[in-house]
């Protein structure tokens, strides 16, 4: 059975959010063993300056970084990565276990984004959107796709 995981900063502030995301890591559970990663985030002032928001990315990085297995396929969320269709990312999910890898693991940063080093350590950058959402929101789209995912892998019709 594969292991997935989601590294991410910050908890749900909207119950809403909170219960679609369970509801997604419950199937999601019957299907691959599922760790949800939550790190502290870190606080900035109403208006950070810049070198107050790349320090904060370092120091998230930093905690990002030491919580991943190195065996693991790892895939950044972020803007400037590569797009994929579902069927794609189902095809990430097959091709894992064929490339040596037991585990995926995708990190969320915080409202600023990832540091370059999580970036550079990710084998896959991969975006969802040219849109800015919420982490909090993508979290919840997040888990619905790995959910696709290993359903398209199996053959369902949840995908249609």
């Amino acid at each position: 059975m594969l292991n997935v995981s989601v590294i991410h900063t910050g908890s749900f502030k909207e119950k809403y959010l909170e219960e679609a995301f369970s509801e997604y890591t419950k199937r999601i559970s019957s299907l691959a063993k599922f760790e949800d990663i939550c790190l502290k985030e870190k606080m900035l002032p109403d208006n950070p300056s810049e070198s107050e928001i790349q320090k904060t990315l370092e120091e998230e990085g930093r905690e990002i970084l030491s919580r991943l297995d190195p065996r693991a396929k790892k895939i950044a969320l972020c803007v400037e990565g590569k797009g994929m269709s579902s069927e794609e990312l189902a095809k990430v999910f097959a091709d894992a276990p064929l490339e040596g890898y037991s585990k995926i693991v995708f990190i969320i940063g915080s409202s600023y984004g990832l540091s370059d080093e999580v970036k550079r350590a990710a084998d896959i950058r991969l975006s969802f959107s040219k849109m800015t959402f919420p982490h909090q929101l993508m979290r919840v789209i997040l888990s619905e796709q790995i959910y696709r995912a290993l359903m398209i892998n199996r053959g369902s019709k949840y995908h249609k």
